[in-house]
């Protein structure tokens, strides 16, 4: 248990942050599972509209350290490929 009021201070601000965290990676993983079903009904229009939520949400957590900026480049690619297939 924390002893000196700034380690109690820096524990309240690393549970905030971690439930921000959390919220931004589930709805990353949102928008790309409706872009993904998109793809799967050939549904072009919308893929691309699901895939543009999902380009700005992912370099928005990329840019905040989130999630690695690597891991963002690689979503994004993989995603775009399946699109550029339909």
């Amino acid at each position: 248990m924390a002893h000196s009021h700034a380690a109690i201070k820096h524990i309240r601000q690393t549970k905030k942050r971690t439930e921000h965290n959390i919220l931004v990676k589930k709805n990353i993983v949102y928008v790309r599972k409706q872009a993904l079903k998109a793809i799967e009904k050939k549904d072009r229009a919308k893929a691309l509209e699901f895939s543009l939520a999902f380009t700005k949400a992912i370099d928005k957590a990329a840019g905040k350290n989130i999630i690695k900026k690597n891991t963002a480049a690689r979503k994004k690619s993989r995603l775009a490929k399946k699109i550029q297939a339909l």
